[in-house]
């Protein structure tokens, strides 16, 4: 079991960290002034209900606004650095391998999906598999559930701190 008062923490790495902190500030400055003067000038054509220049403005504008919400809960609870691993232990930072009922062998990097760059595939500790595997050790099972509603089982066989591309 993860430790409460670390759950909702995201670990980055200072790149990542402050490549979203850029972001958020361009889509809640120059990115806002850009989207409201489209939406002017779209407004100025007439019509509104007829006019596609404006509803994919809107739209547009209601996706950044999705992402700024985003970008602030990731940057409110983040923590840039290194989350603490255990090798054999599952947990943020940390190249797990599974092995699925059916014999299959997945790797990856269990990490924010922030972490970009990673020439591995990455899991997100708050994905159903990475919730259910986070703080176990190698040879422990755990089950989590699929979004189709059925449940699967993997088993642990690898957990070492991830080392960079």
């Amino acid at each position: 079991m993860a430790d409460s008062h670390t759950d909702n923490v995201t670990w980055l790495t200072q790149e990542a960290y402050d490549r979203l902190k850029a972001e958020l500030e361009y889509l809640t400055g120059p990115g806002r002034t850009d989207i409201a003067k489209k939406i002017e000038a779209a407004r100025e054509e007439g019509d509104l209900r007829e006019n596609g220049g404006y509803h994919a403005a809107k739209e547009e504008q209601g996706k950044m606004e999705a992402r700024i919400l985003q970008l602030r809960q990731i940057l409110e609870n983040a923590k840039v650095g290194e989350a603490p691993r255990k090798e054999g232990v599952v947990g943020p930072g940390m190249t797990v391998t599974v092995r699925f009922e059916d014999g299959e062998e997945l790797t990856f990097l269990l990490a924010s999906r922030e972490e970009t760059g990673a020439p591995i595939d990455v899991y997100s500790p708050k994905s159903p598999l990475g919730a259910a595997i986070n703080g176990k050790k190698i040879g422990e099972k755990a089950t989590f559930k699929l979004p189709n509603g059925r449940e699967n089982t993997v088993e642990i066989l690898l957990a070492v701190p991830y080392v960079g591309k």
